[in-house]
């Protein structure tokens, strides 16, 4: 079986579940986490999570829809941001990403939004 193509170079942000991530790279998509990148539990500030992401042509997708909405008003320059809402069905919400990354290829500068389906 050919090793399908990458789709996205992401950063997932400490609070996103890993079940989410390992879906996402299994659908070809680059995905590093802070604890891949050494920097789980440094309660590091938003501003440098997006800095960080930037500097290394990564999307940041995280659950923290409040801090990094405001922060791509404030600082639109950074390599994308990607904010859900949680989802307990883990492979639902991945698939609902990578659905979103394939249609938004290009990221940089982009606020991209990914909500849970309503009951």
């Amino acid at each position: 079986m050919k090793k399908p193509d990458k789709v996205a170079r992401l950063y997932a942000n400490e609070n996103f579940p890993l079940p989410v991530v390992e879906a996402l790279r299994a659908m070809g998509n680059d995905v590093l986490t802070t604890h891949d990148a050494g920097k789980a539990g440094h309660a590091i500030p938003d501003e440098e999570v997006l800095a960080f992401a930037r500097d290394d042509e990564r999307a940041v997708f995280t659950l923290n829809r409040k801090h990094f909405v405001r922060l791509h008003h404030e600082s639109p320059r950074h390599a994308g941001v990607v904010v859900c809402t949680f989802d307990p069905e883990f492979e639902r919400q991945a698939r609902r990403i990578h659905e979103v990354l394939v249609d938004h290829p290009a990221l940089a500068g982009r606020l991209v939004r990914v909500n849970r389906p309503s009951a």
